[in-house]
């Protein structure tokens, strides 16, 4: 068996290699020759899995290192009988975690009052059911947005777009990409949104009509930017007024590096029969990375803030990315991984 990996893939290194020849390539360099005679590919974001990359070559298998698969083509995948696997929910908890250091981070800094507020979370699935109990943990009113769900679920604790947009003081988006999603915050959805609410979008850049958020970003109490349009190559108008911009690192906390490539190398060991692999685990992971628990109970904003803050200095994060933007694909390969927090 031939498997060809994005190098970034954390603790991957030496896990096939008993059962597989494996090579290790930087993402957006995968090339269909490369892929020729390879049973499996091992990606993340990067790499764009599509007929142009895939056509004439020997892949049965793609397992994704990630909760999106808006960079593999799944219709062309399904057709041609190549299975994919993602890592769904792997980094939910970080990408809470980021959420929360952000919005305290950011309140605190301008003076916002957020105790209180309606607390407004657009896709409730993975991450965003993670944001909603931590939200309710907090003591926030939590107003959710999520058509799928409510179709199954039915309407009752769901509102509608328009309502939630209106009402909520604090607005996080949480959407897979796709057709239904792509620029779904447009200039109507700004508009919409209550004079000085707060603004985050940690899930793809492009449900964003970035030029739209521009314009709108006068009237918005704060706004939080940890993806982008046309990454690597982002919009440094947009960095200019975010007030936290961080390089697409909200889930590269070390618990969620593990979930992801845990469940790639399951994926693959279940898929091509490698029973050895089926339980597999990162090993000799720095115990100094154990997820840490936060008594927040009866703390006043200012403590939580800090309490977030001390557990993730996000401006270290946001400062980084402003001072080398053109060094955003560096400044996420080399990441530290964070240290998860969480409560009871």
């Amino acid at each position: 068996m031939k498997i060809v990996a994005d190098r970034d893939i954390p603790f991957l290194e030496g896990v096939f290699e008993p059962y597989a020849d494996v090579i290790y390539l930087k993402g957006d360099q995968i090339t269909k020759e490369d892929l020729s005679d390879a049973d499996v590919l091992m990606t993340r974001t990067r790499t764009r899995c599509d007929g142009n990359l895939l056509e004439g070559t020997s892949v049965r298998m793609i397992a994704t290192a990630t909760i999106g698969m808006d960079h593999i083509d799944l219709d062309f995948c399904r057709n041609k009988g190549i299975r994919v696997e993602n890592a769904a929910g792997c980094n939910s908890g970080a990408v809470m975690q980021y959420v929360f250091s952000a919005l305290y981070g950011v309140s605190a800094r301008k003076g916002i009052k957020i105790d209180d507020c309606n607390f407004g979370i657009v896709g409730v699935g993975h991450v965003g059911s993670k944001v909603e109990a931590m939200a309710r943990y907090l003591g926030f009113n939590v107003l959710l947005c999520d058509p799928p769900r409510a179709a199954v679920e039915g309407p009752e604790k769901f509102c509608s777009l328009e309502y939630l947009l209106e009402n909520s003081d604090i607005v996080t988006m949480h959407v897979p990409l796709d057709e239904t999603t792509r620029g779904m915050a447009d200039a109507t959805f700004f508009a919409l949104m209550k004079p000085g609410a707060i603004f985050i979008n940690a899930a793809r850049g492009e449900v964003i009509d970035e030029q739209a958020l521009i314009a709108a970003a006068p009237k918005l109490g704060a706004v939080v930017i940890d993806t982008w349009c046309n990454e690597p190559d982002i919009n440094e108008e947009l960095l200019e007024i975010a007030d936290i911009a961080t390089p697409h690192i909200a889930g590269y906390s070390l618990l969620g590096k593990q979930n992801a490539t845990t469940m790639a190398v399951q994926a693959v060991a279940r898929f091509f029969g490698i029973p050895e692999l089926h339980d597999f685990k990162p090993q000799d992971v720095d115990s100094s990375h154990e997820p840490v628990l936060l008594d927040l109970k009866g703390k006043n904003h200012g403590e939580i803030a800090a309490v977030f803050q001390y557990n993730y200095p996000i401006f270290t994060d946001d400062f980084r990315l402003r001072m080398e933007p053109h060094k955003f694909e560096k400044l996420r390969a080399e990441y530290k991984y964070r240290r998860d927090f969480y409560v009871e």
